[in-house]
């Protein structure tokens, strides 16, 4: 008698909601028995918690990471033809707000290890138009912050750092102390796209900050441009995080740190795993940051990235990249940037040998030795 093999998930929502269906269920009764579904206690619950868990002053939720982001840069006062420097390797949210506002989005390199953009790296890119830096703290670490702000303060530019990926994770400061990832520049942005670390059942975002001013700001962008009904005092959008969503993400952030914790202990599976695999590189760790592990991401150093990935979804194993275009040769950005771009060598190289293996919090050992055994099967043969 054969038995068929589960369907292993590249991210295992049902597993996750399974385990903590009885809180999901009964929180969402709240919400609906008190027909409160926008802007109601949930919200503010949510909200507060969030604040006292990131250790921010401000938590503003907002209807999605995008829609974070562009609240931040609006909140800043840019103007058409500002320009915002921004990875070349990362999701294009980050740049389409930038030319959503008509702002310059200028694209850098990025470190070949930690896939994150550096002070290094930032500093040849600034010009008298300069006036923001936006960081992803991509796949699950932060940036190296500390640098970066710096070089901000020097040249007075102000920094929205992009956390969707990062969120939990803690960056340690020279001083000795720690703070969470996307509490380091003048406001943080995240998601809470399903798939996300933190992940609602649907849409949903929030922008965070320590500056009294700008987390007005942002509050009043995201209602309307309003701090009193129908009494607009700036152009803003329609952005909330509705009732449903915040009493789904309030269940889930007390779980944050153990999904955290499940991350890592598959990504330790891993990296055992592939250690003497001469033709991959296993994620490298920001010296001075956790890694929270969004993503598990390789990279196939003799060429053979999309062979490998074939060869794993014949074998029923899942696989992503991220992210397979450089924003700059992306169409939609050709037109908003004024910077001539020939080749970004680090970027350019990522897209053409990264691969991601399935990361949730529910990957058990003998999934993980099935997914294992799959890639060195491959490097096998």
């Amino acid at each position: 008698m054969t038995t068929t093999r589960p369907a292993i998930q590249m991210v295992d929502l049902k597993g996750q909601y399974l385990k903590i269906k009885k809180e999901v269920d009964s929180a969402l009764m709240e919400v609906l028995d008190s027909c409160a579904y926008i802007n109601g206690p949930k919200v503010n619950e949510f909200q507060s918690n969030l604040e006292q868990y990131l250790g921010a002053k401000h938590v503003i939720p907002c209807a999605n990471g995008t829609d974070a982001l562009q609240i931040a840069l609006m909140a800043l006062g840019l103007k058409p033809g500002d320009e915002v420097i921004v990875p070349a390797f990362t999701y294009v949210a980050t740049a389409e707000v930038i030319a959503l506002l008509e702002l310059r989005p200028v694209m850098i390199d990025v470190d070949p290890h930690t896939f994150n953009i550096t002070a290094d790296l930032i500093e040849p890119m600034i010009s008298a138009k300069t006036k923001a830096i936006v960081p992803v703290n991509l796949f699950g670490q932060s940036c190296d912050m500390e640098p970066i702000m710096k070089l901000a303060q020097k040249h007075k530019l102000f920094v929205v750092e992009d956390n969707a990926q990062a969120i939990g994770a803690d960056y340690h400061l020279q001083d000795g102390s720690q703070q969470k990832t996307g509490c380091i520049g003048h406001i943080g942005c995240t998601s809470f796209y399903p798939s996300k670390n933190l992940g609602a059942y649907g849409d949903g975002g929030a922008l965070y900050t320590n500056d009294d001013e700008l987390a007005k700001k942002c509050r009043m962008i995201a209602n309307h441009g309003q701090t009193k009904r129908y009494y607009h005092d700036m152009v803003g959008v329609n952005s909330r995080l509705d009732s449903i969503q915040a009493a789904i993400l309030n269940v889930k952030l007390a779980h944050l740190d153990e999904y955290a914790a499940a991350r890592q202990k598959a990504a330790a599976y891993y990296d055992k795993a592939f250690a003497e695999i001469s033709q991959l590189q296993i994620p490298a760790r920001q010296h001075n940051s956790s890694h929270v592990f969004h993503q598990y991401t390789l990279i196939v150093k003799d060429g053979r990235r999309d062979e490998l990935q074939a060869y794993l979804q014949e074998k029923g194993i899942p696989n992503m990249i991220y992210y397979p275009v450089p924003l700059y040769e992306q169409e939609a950005y050709k037109d908003s940037m004024d910077q001539k771009i020939t080749k970004l060598e680090v970027t350019d190289y990522l897209c053409r040998t990264v691969i991601s293996l399935p990361m949730h919090t529910e990957l058990d050992e003998e999934t993980l030795a099935y997914i294992c055994d799959g890639v060195k099967g491959f490097f096998a043969d």
